[in-house]
């Protein structure tokens, strides 16, 4: 009897759910080989990888023809039978039946990107081809992998989602590192931070936390830094610094054992070293800011350091990379100088020079992935310091009520995703970490 069923449409990461079947794939020709009477196309469809055989003799001479002439990224509905292979890079080959071409990129046009290096600058410029590349798929599936862990990670303990606004009246994190806006003739700007207002909406829900895009106007080039990012922010109610410090490691360690779990396969393309992720479990090593103040000190005697660290100063990039080099995970170093935080930050009642805050960093030199506090409490201490930073008091008036109508201690922390994922994925630079990064001097495509 005849099996005049439609081959099912499939995607490559599913491939294996229809082993000796006739399946058709959506995609794009990623590249091909050719040996004598066969024809090895790669195919590529967003979810995966996969390699075709076509035997001359298996196909009309049309169909051979036809792949034989395709070009890389060319689109293409592909048929044919799965068939288990160990040597085969997923586990599993397509013995090719038919080829629908969609669009044949033309030979006068190739595609910019082939299969040969290329400098970094090409490569952003573009950014909008250079996505497709196993390499650069893997890392936004991390990307999406690290995204989805850490709104599972509050969503499974309490925490409510709220989302703060993107348009603020004033500076969270200072005023020198704005973009300003025209909003009907008023000054506004893009938010630096959701923290504020997430302060506001803990005080009604008791556990929240925020996920969205923050701007800052540094004027940097560093590796680390990009003037468009995403932050995922929580909030707690009656929380204090060490409740946010035993907070913040679990969510580092739940975030990294998630990709471990279930990203394993990507981690392995982009070829990062595992089994220092494998060591990202709770509890993570603290160090006080002084402490690591007499570490950096020690280094430079050593000559491990060029410059002699003193205290007072906040940490630079050679500086966290030193202190992180010192452990195997990340580290937690708690109450810096008041004078170098930002004006919502607690003093510490016990030694009012330092403030109730820690810097998580991340080892391997990607520098600190966390930053978070106690926020301050007292209604006349914060009214004073947001005049002693300059700031106007009217617009932060509804901030103050939140001390005025109830105040409570309470804190959080702000993890940057493209840190969080530089580091997990071992990349030297955030530009790859997000689809389209935004630099200084740096906004095509």
């Amino acid at each position: 009897m005849t099996d005049n069923r439609k081959p099912s449409v499939t995607t490559i990461s599913e491939i294996g759910k229809h082993e000796g079947q006739s399946v058709t794939i959506r995609g794009w020709l990623y590249n091909l080989r050719e040996s004598g009477k066969l024809l090895f196309p790669i195919i590529r469809d967003g979810s995966g990888f996969i390699q075709g055989v076509l035997h001359k003799a298996g196909v009309s001479q049309e169909v051979f023809d036809s792949v034989k002439n395709l070009t890389q990224e060319s689109s293409v509905i592909v048929t044919g039978t799965v068939r288990a292979d160990k040597r085969a890079k997923g586990g599993y080959e397509l013995d090719v039946q038919n080829v629908e071409v969609i669009e044949r990129v033309p030979e006068s046009d190739p595609y910019p990107i082939s299969l040969k290096d290329h400098g970094v600058e090409f490569l952003m410029e573009n950014r909008h081809l250079w996505v497709r590349s196993p390499r650069q798929v893997a890392i936004l599936r991390l990307r999406a992998e690290i995204i989805k862990a850490a709104r599972d990670f509050f969503d499974e303990r309490g925490f409510t989602l709220t989302d703060p606004p993107i348009l603020t009246p004033a500076a969270c994190e200072g005023t020198t590192t704005l973009f300003e806006v025209d909003y009907f003739d008023d000054q506004a700007y893009l938010t630096q931070s959701g923290q504020l207002y997430i302060e506001a909406t803990a005080m009604a829900l008791g556990k929240v936390y925020s996920f969205g895009p923050t701007f800052r106007a540094e004027k940097s080039k560093t590796r680390r830094h990009l003037t468009e990012f995403w932050m995922v922010e929580p909030e707690v109610a009656y929380a204090q610094l060490d409740d946010i410090m035993e907070l913040a490691e679990n969510f580092i360690s739940f975030i990294v054992q998630r990709c471990l779990k279930n990203r394993r396969a990507e981690l392995e393309t982009i070829g990062r070293d595992i089994s220092k992720l494998e060591k990202v479990v709770a509890p993570f090593p603290r160090l006080s800011y002084d402490d690591a103040v007499k570490m950096l000190q020690e280094g430079h005697a050593k000559g491990a350091l060029e410059n002699k660290f003193e205290w007072g100063g906040d940490f630079g990039s050679p500086d966290e990379t030193y202190i992180s080099s010192q452990f195997d995970k990340p580290v937690m170093i708690h109450r810096y100088p008041t004078a170098i935080k930002a004006f919502y930050m607690e003093p510490d009642p016990q030694s009012p020079k330092h403030a109730l805050c820690v810097d998580v960093l991340a080892p391997e030199g990607y520098g600190e992935i966390i930053g978070g506090s106690q926020r301050m409490g007292s209604y006349d201490a914060l009214r004073k310091r947001i005049q002693e930073h300059g700031l106007p008091e009217e617009a932060f008036k509804w901030y103050l009520d939140l001390r005025k109508f109830g105040g409570v201690p309470h804190g959080g922390f702000g993890m940057g995703i493209e840190r969080a994922v530089a580091w997990i994925c071992s990349l030297e630079h955030v530009r790859e970490t997000i689809p389209f990064a935004r630099m200084l001097n740096k906004i095509y495509p």
